[in-house]
């Protein structure tokens, strides 16, 4: 797909030109690329609701990439720019996570042309109900075909709100838990799903820096996190778990904190819960926060010196436009999106390094497979081997200490306590995404056609999905 130099391209043309690049590298009849590489359908649905004794209407869409594997899986977003673009954009995306990081499902996502900060509560819950009604309908949610997640604008409430809906319209479904991720623990929902992309974001940017090789190939210094400047674009629910993660486990310094209503920047660090707590106090801005310096255009700090830049919010926000001025060292895409692909072209022959959002976006699918399988074996992880691991370790830890060896109190208690869910959730998320970089470097340097990580990225999850496709017998 050729594109002019000086036009900017839509999202969905970024995907899809990051995919023609990775094809590039493999050999894939034409045929098959064509279809891994477009949106298998997308159903669009128009309804009413009466808000207030006034009767308003709705747009939305859900879309299906690949259905490769079953269930289809991707977030429904609730937001008053969203489009059928976008939505197939993100749908495509999900297909090439799920594919990398070993997750077995097909590439799906929701959206619903709404702003949800001018309606209440009661009536966010009529128009979520009514939209996941149509969706039901035409079978675009279910355990077994098509289970969404929270994405801008929806969450645990949402969720929650699409699980009753569905029940009610499937009584016989026992599986119901399934139809959806990301939902409260009280519903089905799993330990440590709200921090996950945030979480998955730091364990990827971890891995990283595991690998001198790639640490020197970003012009960066040491074999941890610590001490590094990062700037954050977005305190949602991805960028403010990753800058928190950061900040409190791995002793980095935020320097800068960008919102939609202005930015933070202090050189000597930011306290990122004492910015997420301003924010939430005040109407989701920062605008007014004393501790640190405003600016106004929040867009002018993407440009600012740090070594790690987190772009968590929309797509787009790195550009043709300011990727020349961009001064980071390494991009670490925790939203979808957020680099243009005429930016990272800019970029890479600047030599700023990207780790690619189909990569580092892939915490939240990969905490969602884990709900999903709990929902499914009606049994929360860890229930059946707890009490016998923490047996096991004690009787380990008395075996040591009758050999002469006394340990610390917090030491007995680290070594004897048996896991709970969380910390099967988190190890299994951190295995992931360790796995998952090692095989995107590992192509990297070996493949001389292979210039980015991105490029790596992608073309192992075309690779993937192809062979699951001529398993089925789709093949020429």
């Amino acid at each position: 797909m050729a594109v002019p130099p000086d036009k900017e391209v839509s999202f969905l043309e970024s995907v899809n030109l990051s995919f023609d690049a990775a094809l590039a590298t493999l050999d894939i009849p034409e045929g098959m690329a064509q279809y891994i590489k477009n949106v298998n359908n997308v159903y669009q649905v128009r309804f009413p609701v009466k808000i207030n004794g006034k009767i308003e209407n709705f747009v939305g869409w859900r879309s299906v990439h690949s259905d490769h594997q079953l269930p289809a899986k991707g977030g429904i977003r609730f937001a008053p720019n969203v489009n059928q673009d976008e939505v197939e954009a993100l749908a495509a995306l999900m297909s090439y996570k799920c594919a990398l990081v070993d997750v077995p499902f097909g590439g799906s996502k929701g959206g619903l042309l709404i702003n949800p900060r001018k309606y209440d509560r009661d009536s966010m819950e009529k128009i979520t109900r009514r939209f996941a009604y149509e969706l039901i309908q035409k079978d675009y949610i279910g355990s077994g075909v098509n289970v969404p997640a929270p994405d801008m604008g929806t969450g645990q409430r949402e969720m929650s709100w699409i699980v009753s809906t569905y029940a009610a319209h499937g009584p016989k479904d026992t599986d119901y838990f399934g139809c959806v991720t990301g939902k409260p623990v009280s519903s089905g929902g799993i330990h440590g799903r709200v921090e996950a992309t945030g979480r998955g974001v730091v364990f990827g940017l971890r891995e990283f820096f595991r690998h001198p090789e790639d640490v020197k190939h970003a012009r960066l210094e040491g074999d941890t996190l610590e001490g590094k400047e990062v700037i954050v674009q977005g305190l949602g629910n991805v960028g403010y778990h990753t800058a928190q993660i950061l900040e409190e486990e791995d002793g980095v310094k935020v320097i800068a904190i960008l919102e939609w209503d202005g930015a933070i920047y202090d050189k000597k660090g930011l306290n990122v819960e004492e910015i997420y707590q301003y924010k939430i106090e005040n109407k989701g801005g920062v605008k007014g926060f004393t501790k640190g310096q405003y600016f106004e255009k929040s867009a002018e700090l993407l440009e600012q010196a740090c070594d790690i830049l987190i772009p968590a919010a929309r797509e787009g926000v790195i550009n043709q436009a300011n990727a020349p001025r961009i001064k980071a060292k390494l991009i670490a895409e925790a939203a979808n999106g957020p680099v243009t692909f005429k930016a990272e072209t800019i970029l890479n022959e600047m030599g700023v390094v990207i780790i690619p959002d189909v990569y580092l976006n892939a915490g939240g699918v990969t905490v969602s497979y884990f709900e999903w399988i709990k929902n499914l074996s009606h049994i929360r992880f860890g229930r059946m081997g707890k009490r016998y691991e923490e047996n096991k370790n004690n009787l380990f830890i008395k075996a040591i200490e009758q050999s002469g060896k006394k340990l610390s109190e917090k030491l007995v208690s680290q070594i004897g306590q048996g896991p709970v869910e969380l910390d099967l959730v988190r190890s299994g998320l951190d295995d992931t995404m360790r796995n998952a970089f090692q095989e995107i470097r590992e192509r990297y340097w070996k493949e001389k056609k292979v210039k980015s990580y991105r490029t790596s990225a992608m073309s192992i999850s075309i690779e993937k999905i192809y062979e699951r496709y001529s398993i089925m017998g789709i093949y020429p």
